[in-house]
């Protein structure tokens, strides 16, 4: 069972009669994820929750305090009230009343996917692996599901939303003698996938790329990532580097750079929470301050970092909307769709011009 509307409202309304602020943030979900595991079906299993967080301001610090399933509401008020004791300082304003613009993130078809369906999407995936590498044990996830996100504030900021979500995703591993290679990939929209094509040939280019064993020359190589090799090495780092919070810790080697040329002309990253159908995006974010495409790096030069409200007010500056929540937790600076510039240069044409080096799809360990 989940909460009602109501239920929300009053424990808004019963929160403000003992902090100065307060605002109330629900999610909820349902979802359905068929597995297979060694490319046989492994199991079916659906999943619904719920969940209500109240963050309060009380004598200048921050409370928190969440309950999940439908009960526990008595006591939401007390716990973020007891935690308001050691809490923060409350250095920010929660936002007023926004107009959201409209991001499409919901498609009707998704909850009407039959099981029977995802299921032979699974097999069908699993069957265009194996018939080009024989030998290969494939673990694949098929997953659909909708949520809902509300929230509601005393400064009169409300929003709600829903969405709907579609993932698709493979893991496979092929032992040779004493070699073991890892391939796999994924995809995920807020609309139906339709098709397994794409990501069955992304797999068996992973495949045909790791066919010959090859022995690498000592010295300085060249090195080639790949959309993922980028993903799995640079993003990663760099998108903690412009995260807000890591600069007011003084973490970032960033720290300092806004406005100056950093890094190659050729290299532009944005933050776009509005990516019609993006599975992270949103009309706005889990604080209610509205979604947005950020620009965080033009032609080399540091432009943003992107900031929650409590990050932002510590800093002088405006939250960019990029306050995310883990399971209905505590907003942190997080990021919704990253969007990296096109090189000039194919990546076919990179590795045809390249007579020795390294393609990197992934890494692992430290």
């Amino acid at each position: 069972m989940g909460f009602e509307k109501e239920q929300v409202l009053q424990v808004l309304r019963s929160a403000q009669r003992v902090a100065e602020q307060a605002e109330v943030f629900l999610l909820s979900s349902r979802s359905t994820q068929i597995q297979f595991e060694a490319n046989e079906l492994k199991q079916v299993q659906g999943k619904e929750r719920s969940s209500i967080a109240l963050r309060i301001f009380r004598a200048g610090r921050i409370g928190f305090a969440t309950a999940s399933g439908g009960g526990g509401l008595e006591a939401l008020i007390d716990m973020a009230v007891e935690t308001s004791r050691f809490g923060g300082p409350a250095s920010f304003q929660f936002p007023s009343h926004h107009d959201y613009s409209e991001v499409s993130v919901f498609d009707s078809e998704v909850p009407e996917i039959a099981m029977e369906t995802m299921v032979e999407a699974g097999k069908e995936l699993i069957a265009k692996i194996t018939s080009h590498t024989s030998g290969i044990l494939c673990d694949v996830e098929v997953t659909k599901g909708t949520s809902s996100v509300s929230i509601m504030n005393s400064q009169g900021g409300e929003g709600t939303y829903d969405k709907s979500f579609f993932s698709l995703s493979l893991e496979g591993i092929l032992v040779q003698d004493t070699d073991m290679l890892f391939v796999g990939d994924s995809e995920s929209s807020c609309r139906p996938l339709g098709s397994v094509d794409g990501l069955a040939a992304r797999v068996i280019g992973q495949l045909e790329m790791a066919k010959g064993r090859a022995a690498l020359s000592a010295g300085v190589l060249p090195v080639i990532f790949t959309p993922l090799g980028v993903a799995s090495v640079l993003l990663s780092p760099m998108v903690l580097a412009l995260n807000g919070k890591t600069v007011f810790e003084g973490a970032s080697p960033l720290m300092g750079k806004l406005g100056q040329q950093v890094f190659d002309k050729g290299l532009s990253l944005w933050d776009d929470a509005t990516v019609e159908y993006g599975v992270r995006s949103c009309p706005f974010d889990d604080e209610g301050v509205p979604g947005q495409r950020l620009r965080l790096i033009a032609n080399g030069v540091v432009t943003e970092f992107f900031y929650d409200l409590r990050t932002a007010a510590l800093t002088g500056t405006r939250s960019t909307g990029s306050g995310r929540r883990a399971s209905g937790g505590i907003p942190v600076p997080g990021v919704s769709s990253l969007i990296l510039s096109e090189g000039d240069v194919s990546f076919e044409s990179m590795v045809q011009d390249m007579k020795e080096g390294l393609i990197v799809e992934h890494v692992i360990g430290a």
